[in-house]
């Protein structure tokens, strides 16, 4: 017996709707494989770029990049100040499974999506992948999201307040919420 790899793509690789030649960058790393695929999309003609937190991150995500095979820049840097030029980016989708905006006071949260929104050129996207309650069985067989208090209208508020309008839930499925915004 032989085991075909899944030509199905991951919900949150779906949901982000990356495309071939875009500028990708992404804050923060809940799952390097998830990040590697992602950047993967962009192609040779786009660009991936990874943001973290710390160096250990950064390692994860650069270790992802290499066992997928993909051309990943990864920068360490705290989150209200984005190492990268205005305007540079197609799409920022922010891994925000594992409570990294929660875990920010208002005022950071808010400077961090102003930095996202300054990245962006004009009529990019922000994807925001948060976790949610995936009900009963599911939270028996893993951990509880550790974002279960943080509600889709309060991503969304705050995603309006740092200059992104039109903005709105996508969906809960699989564990997960996405929400989106774009810059006009």
């Amino acid at each position: 017996m032989f085991l075909r790899k899944s030509r199905i793509e991951p919900l949150p690789v779906t949901m982000s709707a990356v495309r071939m030649g875009e500028r990708v960058l992404q804050v923060g790393l809940d799952d390097p494989a998830l990040a590697s695929t992602l950047a993967g999309k962009a192609g040779l003609s786009g660009s991936a770029t990874i943001v973290v937190t710390d160096d250990a991150a950064a390692e994860r995500a650069r270790r992802a990049a290499a066992k997928g095979g993909v051309l990943v820049d990864v920068r360490v840097s705290g989150l209200t100040t984005l190492p990268c030029e205005s305007a540079t980016f197609d799409i920022v989708i922010a891994h925000n499974v594992s409570s990294l905006l929660s875990s920010l006071d208002p005022v950071a949260r808010l400077a961090a999506m102003r930095e996202w929104h300054r990245a962006l050129r004009s009529g990019g996207r922000v994807m925001s992948i948060e976790s949610v309650d995936a009900g009963r069985l599911r939270s028996l067989l893993r951990k509880p999201p550790v974002e279960a208090g943080v509600s889709a209208e309060s991503t969304v508020a705050a995603l309006e307040a740092a200059g992104f309008r039109p903005v709105r839930m996508l969906a809960e499925r699989e564990g997960h919420r996405f929400i989106e915004g774009i810059k006009t």
